[in-house]
C-alpha cells in the first residue's frame, strides 16, 4: 500500500484511533460550504486523500489537523470532538487581580483562551520597559485616561484620552506614557499563546500586586 505524507493508516491493532474525526472533517467541511475537492485543493491533498480521511479509511496526522483546522476556521479539539468547557461571557470588574511587570500594571478585561487578548493596562511615565517590540500579530489599544506615545516605525504618535490606534505588531513599536502621572489604555492582542507580560510588558517578572 502507497504511503502518502502527512496521514497514516489506522491500526487495526488499536481500533478506534481518533474516532471522532472522519465525521467532524466532513460535517465541518460541509457546514462551510466547501465541495471535497475546493478543500481538498486549499489543503494540498487530493480529492481521493480528502474522501479517505472524512471515511476514516486514513488517519490524518496533527500537521494535517492543523491545516485542515484553519481552513475550516475552527480548532483541533473540534476536529477531534473535544467539547470546550462553558466559558463565562462576563468579565466582571473587580474579579481580575492587578499585574505588575516592570512598572506597567495590568488587569485581564477578557476571557482566557481566546484567540484575542484583552487588557487594562496602566503605563508609567518612564521605565525601562518603553522598549521597541517586534512580533507577529495585531494590535489595538484605546486610551482611557492620560496621553500615549505610539512609535510606529519611524512615525511617532500622540494619542489623547478616546483616541485608538490599531496596527500590525510586525512593525516596530514602543508604547509609552507622555503624562508624568502614567496613562490608562484597553489593550487587545492576537497572540493568545503567549503570556502578556512578555507580549507587552517587558523582560520583568510579572507579580501580583
Amino acid at each position: 500500500m502507497d504511503h502518502v505524507p502527512g496521514e497514516t493508516s489506522p491500526d487495526p491493532a488499536t481500533p478506534g484511533v481518533l474516532p471522532d474525526v472522519a465525521p467532524q472533517l466532513r460535517a465541518l467541511r460541509r457546514r462551510r460550504g466547501l465541495t471535497l475537492e475546493a478543500a481538498a485543493q486549499r489543503a494540498g491533498l487530493s480529492p481521493a486523500h480528502l474522501s479517505r480521511l472524512e471515511t476514516g479509511n486514513r488517519q490524518p496526522s496533527l500537521p494535517m489537523l492543523l491545516a485542515l483546522s484553519r481552513i475550516y476556521g475552527t480548532t483541533v479539539s473540534e476536529l477531534l470532538g473535544e467539547t470546550p468547557p462553558e466559558r463565562d461571557p462576563v468579565v466582571r470588574a473587580g474579579r481580575s487581580e492587578p499585574v505588575e511587570a516592570d512598572g506597567w500594571i495590568y488587569r485581564q478585561a477578557g476571557g482566557a483562551g481566546r484567540a484575542l487578548q484583552c487588557l487594562r493596562v496602566h503605563v508609567p511615565y518612564a521605565t525601562r520597559a518603553d522598549i521597541v517590540r517586534v512580533h507577529p500579530g495585531e494590535e489595538w489599544i484605546h486610551v482611557l485616561e492620560g496621553r500615549v506615545r505610539l512609535a510606529l516605525g519611524e512615525a511617532v504618535h500622540v494619542l489623547d484620552p478616546g483616541d485608538s490606534a490599531h496596527f500590525d505588531s510586525l512593525t516596530p513599536h514602543r508604547i509609552g506614557a507622555a503624562t508624568p502621572g502614567g496613562a490608562e489604555l484597553l489593550f487587545v492582542h492576537t497572540l493568545m499563546q503567549s503570556p502578556a507580560a512578555e507580549l507587552c510588558l517587558g523582560d520583568g517578572t510579572p507579580h501580583r500586586r
